[in-house]
C-alpha cells in the first residue's frame, strides 16, 4: 500500500515560499483515507497547503496527538476551510486544562486547546474522544494512550502542569499519543510530538499493531531539554528497532538531531514543513 506523508507545519521551513511555525502537523494519504494529524499552531497549514497545492478538503479524518495549542491551534480554520462535517479522533481529556510554568522564569502560560469544543463542533468536527486504539482503516491505526517500557526516559517536564481544581499538579501527558500506517515495508509511525517519550511510543507502536518491523518513523520527538546521556540512550535504544528512516520535526531539538544525523547518516532526514515522503 503506498502512503505518502506531506508535512504541513513544523518549526522549520524547508522549501521557498512555505512558513516555518512552532508546532507540528502531517497530512497522510493513502487509498482508503487522508488523515490529517494535528493542525500546528494556526499560522502556517493553509498556506503552506495552497503552496503545495494541496486541497485540504479530501481530508477524511482528523487526528489530534495531544491537547497543547502548538498541535491544535489551526484546527479551526481547517475545519472553515473542509467545510463540511469530519471525524475527529482525539484524547478524552482534550480539554484538560495546561499550562508551561517555569519558576522564576515564567508565569503560568496557558498552553491547551484554544477553542471550546462547542465552536469547533459549530463546524463540523464530529468529535471522538478516547483513550484506546482508533482502526481509522485496515491499516491506519491511533496508537491510543502510550504505555511505559523503558526506564531512562523520563515522561514530562517540571514544566509541563495540568490544572486540576484550581491547583497545578505535573502532567504526565496521558492525552499523548502517535499514529501508524501499516505498508509493504513495515510500519510507518508518526509522532505528534511524543511527550510520552520516543522509544516507549515505538514499543507500545509494536503491542498495538502486533508488527515487529517498523520501517519509518517521523515528527516530533521531545528532546530537546533532554541531556546527551538521555540521547545517547535512545539512539541506541533506535539502532536496536532497525528503522531505515527517521524524519524528526518540532521538539526534537537540534543537538538530538544532529547526534541522530551523525549515527544514522543516510537513513536520517529533517522533516521540516514542505517535505513530502512517498512510502510504495
Amino acid at each position: 500500500m503506498q502512503c505518502r506523508i506531506t508535512t504541513l507545519a513544523d518549526n522549520t521551513a524547508g522549501k521557498p515560499h512555505i512558513i516555518g511555525e512552532w508546532g507540528f502537523c502531517a497530512l497522510i494519504e493513502t487509498k482508503e483515507k487522508t488523515v490529517l494529524l494535528d493542525s500546528g499552531a494556526g499560522v502556517g497549514v493553509l498556506h503552506n497547503a495552497k503552496q503545495l497545492e494541496i486541497d485540504l478538503q479530501n481530508i477524511d479524518v482528523i487526528v489530534l496527538s495531544h491537547a497543547h495549542y502548538d498541535h491544535t491551534g489551526g484546527i479551526q480554520k481547517v475545519l472553515k476551510k473542509i467545510g463540511k462535517d469530519v471525524d475527529v479522533i482525539a484524547p478524552l481529556d482534550l480539554w484538560a486544562e495546561k499550562y508551561n510554568i517555569k519558576d522564576g522564569i515564567e508565569k503560568a502560560r496557558y498552553i491547551g486547546v484554544p477553542y471550546t469544543q462547542a465552536a469547533l463542533e459549530s463546524l463540523g468536527a464530529k468529535f471522538n474522544m478516547t483513550p484506546d486504539p482508533v482502526q481509522l482503516t485496515e491499516n491506519i491505526i491511533t496508537t491510543g494512550e502510550v504505555g511505559i517500557f523503558t526506564d531512562f526516559e523520563q515522561v514530562g517536564e517540571d514544566y509541563l502542569k495540568i490544572k486540576v481544581d484550581d491547583k497545578f499538579h505535573n502532567d504526565p501527558c496521558l492525552d499523548d499519543r502517535a499514529l501508524m500506517v501499516k505498508t509493504d515495508k513495515g510500519l510507518i509511525v508518526v509522532l505528534g510530538c511524543a511527550h510520552r517519550c520516543l522509544i516507549n511510543t515505538l514499543h507500545h507502536a509494536r503491542k498495538v499493531t502486533g508488527e515487529n518491523q517498523i520501517y519509518m518513523v517521523i515528527g516530533g520527538c521531545h528532546l530537546h531539554d533532554a541531556s546527551n546521556e538521555l540521547i545517547v540512550k535512545t539512539i541506541n535504544s533506535l539502532q536496536e528497532f532497525d528503522i531505515q528512516k527517521i524524519g524528526v520535526s518540532h521538539c526534537t531539538g537540534l543537538p538530538a538531531a544532529s547526534m541522530m544525523a551523525a549515527e544514522f547518516g543516510d537513513r536520517f532526514f529533517f522533516n521540516t514543513a514542505g517535505t513530502s515522503i512517498i512510502v510504495d
